[in-house]
């Protein structure tokens, strides 16, 4: 059905391991509704994933195999409520390497997401480097924990940290099964 998952080839340069997708890779209306009903639910069972999409659920089963098989379907989640385990604030901080760091990006992006308490690291393009989502107990524990493992680290030229007031998910609050493809419609 879908090409296999290439195996992982080894990035000489930055000493890191990449999957890299088919490029031939075909899906059909039904695995885009299959991924979105499973990007708004990781837990949906095969056969209750099979009943919302009026499929057998040996169709739906075999479609997300292949879709795994694929690399589409890298893992699966769970949302967790950091509130009810005692993390009861979250923040957003951006960090900003060093230029004489900037080698050093991804070996800063694995060490920072083993820390205590960093829930997502992103990479991302602009004047930070990084994005880090951090779940605390107190805003004091968030400012010991920028100041002791993201400011005091000798590449890092900045931080800037944000309170979460609150995060939603657009997947949890968006109707209907054509998701990825009204994500892929031209804005006017």
């Amino acid at each position: 059905m879908y090409p296999k998952r290439e195996k992982r080839e080894e990035n000489m340069n930055a000493g890191t391991s990449e999957t890299r997708l088919p490029t031939n890779l075909r899906l059909d209306s039904l695995d885009e509704k299959i991924l979105w009903e499973l990007i708004k639910d990781a837990q949906l069972s095969n056969a209750a994933l099979a009943a919302r999409l009026h499929v057998s659920p040996s169709t739906t089963h075999s479609r997300v195999r292949a879709l795994k098989d694929a690399g589409v379907i890298r893992s699966s989640h769970v949302e967790v409520d950091f509130e009810a385990l005692g993390l009861t604030v979250q923040s957003l901080v951006s960090v900003r390497l060093r230029a004489q760091a900037r080698p050093q990006v991804k070996t800063y992006a694995r060490q920072v997401s083993q820390l205590p308490n960093v829930v997502s690291v992103f990479f991302v393009g602009g004047s930070v480097d990084f994005l880090i989502h951090v779940a605390c107990t107190s805003t004091t524990q968030l400012r010991d924990f920028v100041a002791s493992h993201l400011s005091m680290d000798p590449a890092v030229a900045s931080t800037e940290t944000q309170i979460v007031f609150e995060h939603l998910i657009g997947a949890e609050h968006k109707k209907g099964d054509d998701g990825l493809t009204a994500m892929r419609q031209r804005l006017a």
